[in-house]
């Protein structure tokens, strides 16, 4: 038996790899990083009988490809980069446990959420630089956040914010009442939520519905002071347009953790001053790396020891 690993963080993570070779000995691992197109998952798998997947694309192409392949295993949460309808119409099971990180992404964005409100972000950066600028923000407590996606990620959120005692808005395809009624927040429509909310935050997957869903109309709709806070995909939001309304003060600012090109090259756009962000780091707490792994070992295990 024979399972590849394309993710290089589970590559290089020696537990993870301790634990799958215990049960398969023979896997491979993308131990020197490389960052597959679809020709080059083709080639890494063309001998596998199953593959751990990150955020390598799947495509019809890819899976008509590698007949040989009986599961994708998914590391990590996202499932917009696998073609999960062909899959599933050839019989070949995707092996994903939904909600695995939600704690390491949702920590991160409260993160943001504090520095955001509080200048920890911006003051930091100006005394890199010599001046002393004391400016201390305001109160995250008492604020309004609205959760645009309130899956596992934006649900825990809402858990996270208790203490803070924000007035909570979300917004969500799906009925989420009993959701609101545990955390005492309101399901609002999408034009009432961006008016309303000091801070908005996305955590949706990546869809045709929700492709660059965050336009300059959408940036529009929300207050001046507001800030947009990404830590979904990269895709959802339009970076030419929150990059225009950043610069001209459309919303405060912004903090983003995912981006439509990763690593992302448009320096100008990093280096605004209102514009904080991190390396796509949401899903990658210690704690929350091993869990995926864990998860998506465990899918593997459990297909091939089914009678």
């Amino acid at each position: 038996m024979v399972v590849k690993v394309l993710s290089p963080s589970f590559s290089n993570h020696i537990v993870l790899e301790k634990k799958l070779k215990e049960l398969y000995p023979d896997s491979v691992f993308n131990k020197e990083g490389r960052r597959f197109d679809e020709d080059g998952v083709i080639e890494f798998l063309k001998d596998a009988d199953a593959a751990i997947v990150g955020l390598e694309k799947i495509s019809r192409r890819v899976i008509d490809s590698l007949p040989n392949i009986r599961i994708y295993a998914k590391y990590g949460v996202g499932l917009d980069n696998i073609d999960t309808e062909y899959a599933n119409f050839l019989n070949k099971p995707i092996g994903w446990t939904p909600g695995v990180n939600r704690r390491s992404v949702s920590e991160l964005a409260l993160s943001y959420l504090l520095a955001l409100s509080r200048n920890v972000f911006f003051t930091s950066y100006l005394l890199k630089s010599g001046s002393w600028k004391k400016e201390g923000g305001v109160l995250l407590s008492g604020k309004t956040v609205g959760i645009v996606g309130c899956g596992h990620i934006g649900e825990d959120l809402l858990r996270l914010l208790q203490p803070f005692h924000c007035k909570l808005l979300v917004h969500d395809i799906l009925d989420k009442k009993l959701v609101c009624e545990s955390y005492g927040a309101t399901q609002v429509s999408i034009e009432n939520l961006l008016n309303e909310s000091d801070f908005v935050s996305l955590h949706l997957p990546l869809t045709e519905r929700t492709l660059y869903m965050v336009d300059f109309k959408f940036l529009s709709q929300m207050k001046p002071s507001s800030y947009l806070l990404n830590t979904s995909r990269g895709n959802i939001v339009k970076e030419s347009d929150i990059k225009r309304a950043l610069e001209n003060d459309v919303i405060a600012g912004a903090a983003l953790d995912v981006f439509e090109e990763e690593p992302p090259t448009d320096l100008e756009f990093l280096s605004l001053k209102n514009l904080i962000v991190t390396p796509h780091i949401g899903g990658n707490a210690k704690e929350a790396v091993e869990a995926m792994g864990t998860a998506a070992i465990k899918s593997i295990a459990e297909y091939f020891e089914r009678p």
